[in-house]
């Protein structure tokens, strides 16, 4: 991308501007370079089409692109490709086309007397356009592309326009016949899909509202209008399409096809004829520029046969070809889409700007998934490519099959249906089936036969269409029999099975009464089968995809002869380039173990266990934690004691030192001063009596692409002890996440992840469970969840530890409290001591109080503090210097604040009538004096200005 300087660019889009050709859009210089859209409708034979025209920066002739929308969509599903082909130096005009979107007319299948030939008018509209490159006068230099509806009118387009010039099909059919009536067989799920796109409710055809035929019905922000159209003026508009209900926007001959075919189950030669009419097959021997197809792997919509057939009948007709088989397709998975278009864009530059020096890729090249990535759960994808294309049917190997003639039924009303490819679900599991053999297929009992080979030795991989010869029986009153014929992988076990990209041949078999041969072409795949697994052919009596025979019928399949399997040899595989950290880590795993060796100090052993604390779960002594290269502290001083069924609240505000304190606690980190026992045993680094303590600090990490289950079961053997010491059921049990634990984690919202986290915590059922903020990304049912789940933990003897900045959850779920600040004790109790010991009171106000005044208030003889609450001033009686506080910092661990059994502070503490006293000398406006009992009034009383 060339930069240019901004007063260059201002003189640039001023001179455009008065050119009348529509305006730039002003960008910054780190941004793309800008690209001019002319919207209009244009009169197409009396239809109004609605385009859009791109165009980049620069004033030379460029050749020009007709970008095409897929099946159901309009031109702005293609607008980031065109404005991409602007930037890179061609004229983009893509269109709606008819009954879709803002055009009029009706929806005809590309019709050559109409979707074609617009196509051909808006080939002429681009060659009166001064920015267009023309071969000749009236012949613009022009490539057609589009994916889909939109690839077969890119071929369809070069088969009836000469001055086509080269094309990218894109995911598309070369015999829509064949694509929706394979073998005679109806596909009726895609046919119900495809017609109810075309029939939108309440939908209208025409143009933009507001737009007159043949104007801009839009140009870019600021930018004024572009040039007329050279439509005739006057034209009406076309309507929606005459057809109503059911039919919407489709022609006539459209909906009788349709309506024909579903009723009856069986396609005729009239529908066979009319959809080959439209098909790009029709004209293919007229077909002779530079075509790229792309097809998709996970399509049973448009499958690789299409493609194969597009592809030996161009190169038949002298064309130069390249085919690229993706990942995805209609049914989902990877389409690549930002890849593929770099390949189109490479394609258009060596035939439409004649560049030599353009690497357009390989003459064959498919997508191989290569395993997961652990960070995201997605499959990888490796590149396998040839020198020419292999075709489907290269290299075979012959695989004998075993198992004797097999009878099964269709059943009445061909339900219920075998399951192959679902539009959308299938083909995204069967992107994973290389790499992790996971598939969604299901054949019933009594429903099917099926026939084995043996297990393979050495990894196979199949590349092609394997194709069997079998005899069919049929017991129908015609003697006909519809079958769909498919190929498993099978595991070792026999019963792990994956169907290769969910895709089922269907075949109809007439005058099979007393028995007929016929060879079936099974789908055509990509698919690796590892040594140890075998090929099982599968012969189906129904397909959810497939119109059935409604009556009942038995059928009979023997094999008779092997298994035919396109190995294509010459598709290599490239070699994946090494991660960073294939080498990286084991360096840095030598330069971490030479810096141990150097800096090393020699320990000293651990302290003697204390028989006196054997059960008590955790007292801390004198803990001190410095930041790291600072003098200041993150824990200073710290004791306390928990004892056994306690649940105890760690509070304090941000920076309080709650999480250092847990993370030395769980041995991640060495305190600076002072020691920890856990059940008498001081803590270091791998202490064994860690094994008691269940943790859940700062997060959980999981493996994305593993389910909740296999994540904890794969924790738990980490550890190395029993499975049976787990306890995974009741975890699972307290945890509460259902089916979602055989979900992949990649797939789980915050709450859940958080559930598991905890979870994992109790795996073992440990004495004494650490948790730190269990209840973020969780929902009100959910934490009061987790408040039950802690107090009947407890109730068992066993202790619990959390830290948490839900005062009011605390509260409720707590036995105990350790409130810090700055790293320091602050006080140490029962939550009902601290919440109602009586050292702090709620003083109501008439009115509001300003700073100086609360600051008064805090300096008064006997006063600890003053802060502002919801509901007036929160004052704390005792010393600014801690007074009634120093207590819980002295006596024992864990001990109550000093104070007389009432709970009146003693010493030099004030008490309430003097209080009142004072505060009508100051003219505070008080309404009321009493004592509060709120933790979280408490807690602020406490901690001062930290809040």
């Amino acid at each position: 991308m060339r930069l240019r300087l901004p007063r260059w660019a201002a003189v640039t889009a001023a001179l455009t501007v008065l050119a009348g050709a529509g305006a730039l859009t002003a960008v910054a210089q780190d941004e793309p370079p800008p690209v001019q859209r002319e919207d209009r409708a244009l009169d197409l034979d009396g239809v109004r089409i609605d385009t859009s025209y791109f165009t980049g920066e620069g004033s030379g002739r460029r050749p020009a692109v007709l970008l095409a929308h897929g099946f159901g969509g309009s031109k702005d599903d293609v607008r980031p490709q065109a404005e991409r082909l602007a930037r890179d130096g061609y004229a983009v005009l893509t269109w709606s086309a008819r009954g879709f979107g803002a055009s009029g007319g009706q929806i005809g299948l590309n019709d050559p007397d109409h979707e074609v030939r617009d196509v051909g008018k808006l080939v002429d509209w681009l060659a009166a356009r001064p920015e267009v490159l023309l071969d000749k006068a009236g012949d613009p230099r022009v490539g057609v592309t589009g994916a889909s509806y939109g690839g077969a009118i890119s071929l369809l387009a070069a088969g009836h326009d000469p001055r086509v010039d080269a094309i990218a099909p894109q995911i598309t059919y070369w015999n829509l016949a064949d694509a929706l009536l394979p073998e005679g067989v109806y596909k009726k799920l895609w046919a119900g899909i495809l017609f109810s796109m075309g029939t939108p409710m309440g939908t209208s055809a025409g143009v933009p509202e507001g737009v007159p035929a043949g104007t801009p019905s839009g140009t870019p922000e600021g930018a004024p209008e572009g040039r007329p159209s050279e439509a005739a003026p006057g034209a009406a508009a076309a309507g929606p399409g005459a057809p109503g209900g059911a039919c919407g926007r489709f022609a006539p001959e459209i909906c009788a096809l349709k309506e024909r075919v579903a009723v009856s189950g069986r396609p005729d030669a009239a529908a066979r004829a009319l959809l080959e009419s439209r098909s790009p097959s029709a004209v293919g021997d007229r077909i002779k520029v530079p075509t790229l197809i792309v097809q998709g792997q996970t399509d049973s919509l448009f499958t690789l046969d299409q493609s194969d057939a597009m592809a030996r009948a161009l190169a038949a007709n002298g064309a130069p070809v390249a085919v690229d088989w993706a990942a995805g397709g209609h049914d989902g998975g990877d389409r690549e889409t930002e890849r593929v278009e770099d390949r189109v864009g490479a394609w258009f530059d060596r035939w439409l700007k004649r560049d030599t020096s353009v690497d357009t890729g390989p003459a064959f090249r498919v997508s191989r998934t290569g395993g997961v990535d652990s960070t995201d759960g997605r499959a990888t994808l490796r590149a396998a490519t040839a020198d020419r294309y292999p075709g489907l049917r290269a290299d075979t190997r012959e695989l004998a099959l075993a198992g004797p003639p097999q009878t099964f039924t269709n059943p009445a009303g061909g339900a219920p249906p075998a399951v192959s490819a679902v539009p959308g679900l299938g083909g995204g599991l069967g992107g994973l089936s290389s790499s992790l053999g996971v598939g969604l297929a299901l054949d019933f009992p009594g429903q099917h036969a099926r026939f084995d080979a043996a297990p393979q030795s050495a990894p196979l991989r199949v590349t092609g269409t394997p194709t069997v010869r079998v005899k069919v029986t049929s017991t129908a009153a015609d003697g006909s029999a519809v079958l769909f014929a498919k190929v498993y992988d099978v595991g070792p076990d026999g019963r792990q099975q994956v169907l290769p990209s969910q895709l089922v041949s269907p075949i109809r078999v007439e005058d099979a009464g007393e028995g007929r041969s016929v060879t079936l072409t099974l789908p055509a795949i990509d698919h690796e089968v590892e040594a140890g697994h075998r090929l099982r052919l599968v012969v189906a009596a129904t397909d959810l995809g497939y119109a059935s025979p409604v009556t009942t019928a038995g059928y009979t399949v023997a094999v008779e002869g092997p298994l035919t399997v396109p190995t294509a040899p010459a598709v290599t595989t490239q070699a994946a380039g090494l991660p960073w950290w294939v080498w990286g880590l084991p360096l840095a795993g030598l330069a971490v173990a030479a810096a141990l060796l150097l800096t090393a100090r020699r320990r000293t052993a651990a302290p003697a266990p204390d028989p006196a604390l054997a059960s008590v779960p955790l007292q801390i002594t004198g803990l001190s934690k410095k930041y790291k290269g600072g003098e200041r502290y993150s824990v200073r001083d710290l004791s306390f004691r928990v004892e056994q069924g306690q649940v105890l609240g760690l509070l304090g505000p941000n920076g309080a030192g709650k999480t250092t304190t847990l993370r030395m606690l769980m041995g991640l980190i060495t305190p600076d001063e002072g020691e920890i026992r856990v059940f008498g045993q001081a803590i270091r680094p791998g202490a064994p009596v860690l094994s008691r303590v269940g943790s859940f600090v700062e997060g959980a990490g999981f493996l994305p692409h593993l389910t909740g289950r296999e994540n904890l079961e794969l924790y738990w053997k980490a550890t190395g002890r029993p499975a049976e010491d787990a306890h995974m059921d009741e975890a699972l049990r307290i945890a509460n996440l259902g089916g979602a634990l055989q979900r992949a984690v990649r797939t789980y919202s915050q709450g859940m992840r958080q559930r598991l986290a905890i979870a994992q915590a109790m795996l073992g059922l440990p004495d004494l469970l650490i948790l730190d903020e269990p209840t973020n990304g969780l929902d009100p049912p959910q934490i009061r969840e987790m408040r039950e789940v802690m107090i009947r933990y407890a109730a068992g003897g066993r202790t619990v530890i959390v830290s948490s900045h839900l005062l009011s959850e605390v509260e409720q779920s707590c036995t105990h409290l350790v409130v810090m600040d700055r790293g320091q004790l602050v006080q140490a109790g029962p939550v009902a001591e601290i919440t109602g010991a009586g050292d702090t009171l709620l003083v109501t106000l008439g009115a509001p109080v300003g700073d100086a005044l609360v600051e008064k208030i805090a300096a008064l003889p006997g006063v600890g503090s003053a802060v502002r609450a919801e509901d007036g001033l929160l004052v704390r009686l005792g010393t600014p210097e801690g007074g009634a506080l120093e207590g819980a910092s002295e006596g024992a661990p864990g001990g109550p604040a000093d104070g007389t059994p009432d709970g009146t502070p003693d010493g030099g503490s004030a008490d309430v009538t003097a209080l009142i006293g004072e505060l009508v000398r100051l003219d505070v406006p008080l309404t009321g004096v009493g004592p509060h009992r709120r933790l979280e009034d408490a807690f602020l009383t406490l901690i001062g200005g930290s809040a």
